[in-house]
């Protein structure tokens, strides 16, 4: 019995079509970040062709998520996808089965994996070692590289580019501030701004491949361990909440060292015009005080939205046609 044209997961996938992977915002070209992020503010004003029609998505998270989880679900179904979802407990990893093994049998199966581990990106690698199965990293304890596209989508659809913003990130240079040094440096003109508490700075290598970055396109970056003598006429002023998702602070004492970063309207004195960013969820009068999160000059929930528009681009970008980026 012959097979109809299509049918299964078995062959290859079609030809003229790849499947690509992002763990890291490094996996993108200069060319690939730009035309994703354009993409999803595409995406956002309704152009939608359904070109997801017939593949399967799956999406497995270890942690809780609300507008990740939510984001690429939607997307998927909204780009005509398929989608299978997994829980904590769902895959044979957890009797003892590899992550490669696991991961060959799935790209069997799925066109796009979106896992979040909040864990070691070892796995995600291990399940990538494979070109049928697209695989996308939600969220891993080094970096969030999904979070940094919903970022510049954000920004871009706020200001109509990314080029020459200036950008002030306060707070633990967690994995959000790594996947957004890591992309943001790479648009010509951009100052990214960090000040992070003594402790919590970004990882040494990642500052360095900043640094390399913004040199090499008319960028720049900086990382200062105090709030003291802060730049004014910024853009953006952007926080993330203090305990991020799947981590927690050896120091008993790291709310003292945290205060003096909380996000307060007294940031806005000399950048009256600054939008204010958060990836949520947040805690009012921790990072961040109520009257800057529900005040005028938030767009934290917007840039929420923005989320899927992003996770669609993401999913594009990962099925496009071998040799271009992403439609």
């Amino acid at each position: 019995m012959t097979a109809p044209t299509g049918a299964g997961r078995g062959a290859e996938p079609p030809v003229g079509r790849r499947s690509r992977h992002l763990v890291s915002i490094s996996d993108l070209s200069d060319e690939d970040l730009y035309s994703v992020v354009a993409r999803g503010a595409r995406f956002a004003v309704g152009e939608c062709d359904a070109p997801l029609a017939g593949r399967v998505v799956g999406a497995y998270f270890l942690k809780t998520s609300t507008r990740t989880r939510t984001a690429f679900t939607a997307a998927a179904l909204r780009l005509g996808a398929g989608v299978i979802q997994y829980g904590p407990q769902d895959l044979q990893t957890n009797t003892g089965e590899t992550s490669a093994d696991t991961g060959r049998v799935l790209s069997g199966m799925l066109d796009v994996l979106v896992a979040r581990t909040a864990g070691d990106p070892a796995e995600l690698r291990a399940w990538a070692a494979q070109d049928r199965m697209s695989v996308v990293n939600a969220m891993s304890a080094e970096e969030h590289p999904t979070q940094a596209l919903t970022d510049l989508t954000t920004l871009l659809r706020q200001f109509g580019r990314i080029e020459r913003l200036r950008l002030l990130y306060v707070g633990e240079a967690n994995n959000t501030a790594t996947a957004l040094a890591l992309a943001i440096t790479r648009f010509p003109g951009v100052e990214l701004e960090l000040r992070t508490p003594p402790g919590y700075a970004l990882p040494a290598q990642v500052l360095d491949t900043a640094t390399r970055q913004a040199r090499a396109c008319g960028a720049s970056i900086v990382e200062r361990h105090h709030m003291s003598d802060l730049p004014g006429d910024l853009d953006a002023i952007y926080t993330t909440r203090w305990q991020t998702t799947g981590t927690s602070k050896p120091d008993p004492h790291w709310r003292r060292v945290f205060a003096p970063f909380r996000v307060e309207q007294d940031l806005w004195r000399r950048s009256p015009n600054a939008v204010f960013l958060h990836d949520l969820p947040a805690h009012r009068g921790e990072e961040v005080t109520a009257e800057v999160l529900d005040g005028p000059a938030s767009i934290a929930f917007q840039q929420a939205e923005n989320k899927l528009y992003s996770a669609m681009a993401v999913l594009d970008w990962c099925q496009a046609p071998a040799g271009g980026p992403a439609r």
